[in-house]
């Protein structure tokens, strides 16, 4: 399909309504990336889906031609009108909140009444300028979800799949990597959205580890805010002092290195030695 072909179809799927930029809102309107995503999350019937952010549907009506019902999560009132139809057919579930505080059993449990007795499993193109508190957030349900799909900021995607050593690799990618294997899936150009956003996207899946690496992240959310808080800094410099403060051994520890050259496994074995 053309870019001038595609940019006509997301003009005509906004039309009537303005993009909120407190919101970060930019309505992903190509239907082969939007059918590409769904192809990549491949909706089993029984399926408990919770979509964060369906907008003006465009992905919301492909799954639906997979799963019925499906639950959503949508802070704009004005596209929760737009919404309604679904809701009144009784295809959509959907709930006006604000995703950061929402308490997703609330939806899972909602489908499980509905009949849907399947995975739970959570999409969206997030809003970019709530992305790493969203995720941080939805750690505490990691344990009722299969996975996970978002469509999010590309720089975003790098942080949380890359590795010890790269530019990339910090808090957030530690965090995450701790309790999910994550793989960035494909790159999705501005010209896909409208409005088109400044900056790349990419798509990423998460997965629960079968066995995470540390049971609690907030230890590990500690460790890591201390020794990301100065990067640059050789662990002599300031991340072994303060963790001999706190009485954790870091024998094992090369004072030379840096935070960004520490792996995960040895992230999460400091963060478990931190008293309570």
């Amino acid at each position: 399909m053309s870019a001038e072909r595609r940019r006509a179809e997301a003009l005509r799927a906004v039309s009537g309504h303005v993009a909120r930029k407190r919101f970060g809102q930019h309505f992903l309107a190509d239907r082969g990336i939007l059918e590409a995503i769904v192809a990549a999350i491949a909706p089993q019937a029984n399926d408990r889906l919770i979509e964060i952010g369906p907008g003006l549907g465009a992905l919301t009506r492909r799954l639906l031609e997979r799963v019925t019902p499906i639950a959503a999560v949508e802070i704009d009132r004005d596209l929760a009108g737009r919404l309604s139809p679904l809701v009144t057919k009784g295809s959509l579930q959907l709930f006006e909140a604000d995703a950061l505080s929402f308490d997703f059993t609330q939806a899972a449990s909602s489908l499980r009444e509905a009949g849907q007795t399947g995975s739970v499993r959570v999409v969206g193109n997030l809003p970019y300028n709530i992305s790493s508190p969203l995720l941080v957030h939805l750690l505490q349900f990691r344990t009722l979800i299969k996975d996970q799909h978002f469509l999010l900021q590309r720089e975003v995607v790098e942080r949380i799949v890359a590795g010890p050593g790269s530019s990339a690799y910090g808090r957030l990618g530690v965090l995450l990597q701790a309790f999910y294997e994550v793989a960035a899936l494909f790159e999705v150009p501005p010209e896909a959205f409208e409005p088109p956003p400044r900056v790349q996207s990419a798509v990423v899946r998460l997965a629960p580890r079968a066995h995470p690496l540390i049971e609690d992240p907030r230890p590990l959310q500690r460790v890591l805010a201390e020794g990301f808080a100065q990067r640059r800094k050789m662990l002599r410099g300031h991340l072994l002092p303060w963790l001999e403060q706190q009485g954790v051994k870091t024998a094992p520890l090369d004072p030379t290195l840096r935070p960004e050259r520490i792996d995960v496994a040895t992230w999460c074995d400091l963060a478990r030695q931190l008293p309570n």
